[in-house]
């Protein structure tokens, strides 16, 4: 009997798994790299910074370009180039600076090659786990999703104690070992059984359907509300503990981004704990109530550690959101395929950097990073409303 035959779709369940902390590697890793990469290759710090933004556009591009790639080569190709991109990608962090004229082009290949992984796992590694026979979708789908908070934790531990063994000098062996999760993803998703997005084995709806769909409209405004609600936070968190709450930077950092990483995951595992006593919309309308009180504590707390404890709070309530509305838009829409998992990604996507740019603007306009965490209660506000409406719009909306 060959070993696909004796794989199944559980199997496939664990390496999504994987591929979510494959995710976490390339969003996390790099940044911490950031002073380093500045230093050895006399790169100015604010140029540097700019290998965020071309990930994060990179992965825009490949959601909206996703759906139609995933038609021409197949669901199962596609994932497993996201696994050879990344590995690709961090191989060529430690090679393509040190070979190539300007340092700061192969930086930025790199990046590009991994972002390019990055966003196709997050586009069809969700709908692969929705579409797996499952007793608890919505279980499963936020460990999945926990898989990258345990993937953000650890990548920035386990780099912490390399560097402070190996010196941070030898990072570029790092980034090589690092590629090892990928390559060994890759090979998993070559053998496990890759299950059809939709019940009728088509490629879904089509984007301009989807656009006609009154669902499809809340669920991205949901999914922006999500990722602006997550990244405002996590990005700022370490910045505001330490411009905003003066402590320490590893105080900061510790009780901060970490503490947020950390209690995000923790509420993706306790939902999939409880998935089963509790509805979704219920534990989404809490989440958000949880987020507006950890922005409100973040930013109006007269104490350090009361602002602390707000960033932390933040990192537990967000944790649902975004599995959590992938999950309702398939329940309430079955038909909408790739292209609605793309779609969703995209508008995650765009929340994920509109949200810290408004909170940096409002910062900057009144001169109080406070301000810009207050004003951030729009972001799990606008998705409460979204989710309510979706909702209530009940049983017809598989077919809206």
């Amino acid at each position: 009997m060959s070993m696909k035959k004796t794989l199944s779709y559980q199997h496939t369940i664990y390496t999504c798994f994987g591929g979510s902390a494959t995710q976490a590697t390339v969003n996390n890793f790099v940044p911490l790299l950031f002073v380093t990469f500045s230093t050895q290759f006399s790169i100015p710090l604010d140029q540097i910074a700019l290998l965020a933004s071309i990930n994060f556009i990179t992965q825009l591009i490949v959601d909206i370009c996703a759906p139609k790639v995933c038609s021409k080569i197949g669901l199962r190709a596609c994932v497993i180039l996201s696994q050879v991109f990344v590995a690709a990608g961090l191989i060529g962090l430690a090679v393509l600076p040190a070979i190539l004229p300007l340092p700061s082009l192969g930086l930025a290949l790199s990046v590009i090659l991994y972002a390019c992984g990055g966003g196709l796992v997050e586009v069809f590694v969700s709908p692969i786990v929705q579409a797996c026979p499952s007793k608890h979708k919505q279980a499963t789908m936020g460990l999945l999703h926990s898989f990258y908070c345990w993937g953000q934790v650890f990548v920035v531990l386990a780099s912490t104690a390399f560097f402070f063994f190996f010196h941070i000098s030898n990072w570029f062996i790092l980034a090589v070992l690092w590629a090892i999760l990928p390559i060994l993803d890759a090979i998993c998703f070559a053998l496990v059984p890759i299950p059809a997005l939709t019940e009728d084995g088509s490629q879904g709806l089509k984007p301009r359907q989807l656009l006609q769909s009154k669902t499809f409209l809340l669920a991205v405004l949901a999914m922006m509300g999500a990722g602006a609600c997550e990244m405002a936070m996590a990005q700022w968190a370490s910045a505001f503990a330490e411009t905003g709450l003066h402590v320490s930077k590893t105080i900061g950092d510790i009780a901060g981004p970490c503490a947020f990483a950390v209690l995000m995951g923790l509420s993706r595992v306790v939902y999939a704990k409880l998935s089963q006593q509790i509805h979704l919309n219920k534990m989404m309308t809490l989440s958000g109530g949880i987020c507006v009180l950890g922005y409100l504590l973040a930013a109006l707390s007269p104490w350090a550690a009361g602002g602390l404890v707000g960033c932390a709070l933040c990192g537990l309530g967000v944790g649902i959101m975004w599995p959590g509305t992938l999950s309702l838009t398939a329940e309430k829409m079955p038909a909408g395929g790739a292209s609605m998992f793309a779609g969703l990604a995209l508008a995650g996507d765009i929340g994920c950097v509109c949200g810290p740019a408004l909170v940096g603007l409002m910062s900057r306009v009144t001169g109080e990073l406070k301000t810009g965490m207050l004003f951030s209660i729009i972001f799990p506000i606008t998705l409460t409303i979204a989710v309510y409406f979706i909702t209530r719009r009940g049983a017809q909306l598989s077919s809206d």
